[in-house]
């Protein structure tokens, strides 16, 4: 009964996410692009399957205990890309359900990587489509949902926790998790309303700084071109994509906390932030040195110009590029795939382990060496001031553990389906921390494309793993769970 009582609700979801439709579907009109009639089919049938959902089970519903709340993230994870590829599949007709579901789920587990060429002329609409599914994944449909949820009947606490990144998932910002929602919603919207007029400042049109704009706020790397943003070569315009990259790398509850508390200091309180910004910046320069130093670029402006957009495009998880940063030498792009698995703040748009948790890590371990020297000691592990609960650390130590299994799983199934290592390695580390791009066959001159079906398979189920922190998903194989 538990099960369809969330199905009712996944319907409900559904049914709303057919309403998003109608963006895509205004272009293609006022375009005249031909993928109208894609666009409408898609909407209808979409719509009509959530309301088929939600009219059958409506007698099975009920208050979301917790385990619910895992269930019903990973539910409309799973589903609504697959409604999200119908326009993809009825506008191209030559696309496999394969690749269209892989570039659905790509765009919103905020991932970027891409199965799809000649993105120049494709339908306008489903360009934007496209960068509009990785700005609604940014922030969670789910926490779009929990906003409206007292409309729907259901309490959103559970829904909130399943799928918030990060390890203290049980702060709020407000008394009601509703209230909390529509606040991170409307500091979203109103940064993605300032950069959308960045870009077009900067010299983008109106449609293609709409469409950067949804997936630089998500940190999702969905271009409109196969260049990205090499096609622009504009300075101004990567000094504006940088801004916004860095800005969706911090977590935007503190965005909320700044507006509510009218005090800019907050950011800057922020343990995350404190690491986040010298972390970027060393970076940055760093590889810019190295750049200049081995003589990629002959002077040190143009080699910052390039390190500053494509290592903060890495390392915030977007997946933007301007060259083919693989041609550097290979310290440098290994250095920004290793910064893509940590370097954002928990609470973003970006992926990967998140700065708290490598923080808490190193707290832990330096914890366990000095027990080593004194058995005896009490040596709490401490955030802020404040003592961090052994919950909290053994969550993390779990999630760690899961994350590296499953990096050498997905490498292995890779790499026993043919790919070479640097590609296997790259593809698994680019899809778990939801990146993009990685290095081989699909770096950041190539693309996904090149895959069989069922490594393309593999990719799209890492892609939701990370884009869920893995324990969502995983903790739905366990006995356990289904235990009454």
């Amino acid at each position: 009964m538990g099960t369809l009582a969330v199905v009712a609700l996944v319907g409900r979801i559904v049914m709303i996410f057919a309403l998003l439709m109608a963006v895509p579907l205004g272009f293609a009109a006022v375009g005249e692009d031909g993928a109208q009639m894609a666009f409408i089919g898609a909407m209808m049938a979409t719509f009509g399957a959530g309301a088929a959902m939600s009219l059958t089970m409506s007698r099975f519903r009920r208050e979301l205990q917790p385990r619910d709340g895992f269930l019903l993230v990973t539910l409309t994870w799973l589903l609504l890309p697959a409604f999200a590829a119908l326009p993809l599949l009825w506008a191209m007709p030559g696309l496999s359900i394969t690749d269209a579901y892989f570039e659905a789920m790509s765009g919103f587990t905020t991932t970027g990587a891409t199965v799809l060429t000649g993105l120049e002329t494709l339908p306008v609409s489903v360009n934007v489509w496209r960068c509009l599914l990785v700005l609604v994944g940014g922030m969670g449909i789910i926490v779009l949902v929990v906003a409206i949820l007292p409309l729907l009947g259901v309490g959103g606490a559970q829904l909130f926790k399943s799928e918030t990144a990060g390890p203290m998932k049980d702060q709020k910002l407000t008394p009601r998790i509703a209230e909390t929602a529509r606040g991170l919603w409307a500091v979203y919207f109103v940064m993605a309303g300032a950069c959308f007029l960045a870009y077009r400042w900067a010299g983008m049109s109106w449609t293609d700084a709409f469409m950067h704009m949804c997936s630089t706020m998500g940190l999702g790397g969905f271009a409109a071109y196969d260049a990205s943003f090499g096609a622009f070569d504009s300075p101004r315009i990567e000094a504006v994509a940088v801004v916004f990259m860095l800005l969706a790398g911090i977590n935007f509850a503190l965005y909320f906390l700044v507006w509510k508390k009218r005090s800019p200091a907050v950011l800057w309180h922020d343990l995350e932030v404190r690491m986040y910004v010298p972390l970027m910046l060393t970076s940055v320069l760093g590889v810019a040195v190295f750049l200049w130093a081995n003589e990629v670029y002959p002077g040190f402006w143009t080699a910052l110009r390039h390190s500053a957009f494509n290592v903060v495009s890495v390392a915030t998880t977007t997946g933007y590029a301007t060259v083919d940063y693989a041609q550097w030498p290979i310290f440098a792009p290994v250095l920004m795939l290793f910064l893509c698995s940590f370097a954002t703040c928990a609470g973003s748009t970006g992926g990967g382990i998140k700065l708290i948790r490598s923080l808490l890590l190193l707290k832990q371990a330096r914890r366990e060496l000095t027990r080593i020297v004194h058995p005896r000691a009490v040596v709490p592990v401490t955030l802020g001031g404040g003592v961090v609960p052994n919950q909290v650390l053994m969550s993390v130590l779990a999630f760690m553990l899961f994350y590296g299994s499953s990096m050498v799983i997905v490498s292995m199934l890779l790499m026993f389906s043919g790919l070479d290592l640097v590609s296997a390695a790259t593809a698994t580390i680019a899809c778990i921390n939801n990146t993009g791009p990685g290095l081989g066959q699909v770096g950041p001159s190539g693309n996904y494309q090149g895959l069989n079906d069922f490594q393309t398979w593999v990719c799209t189920f890492a892609m939701l793993l990370g884009r869920l922190e893995l324990l969502s998903v995983l903790v739905l194989f366990t006995p356990a769970f289904w235990r009454r």
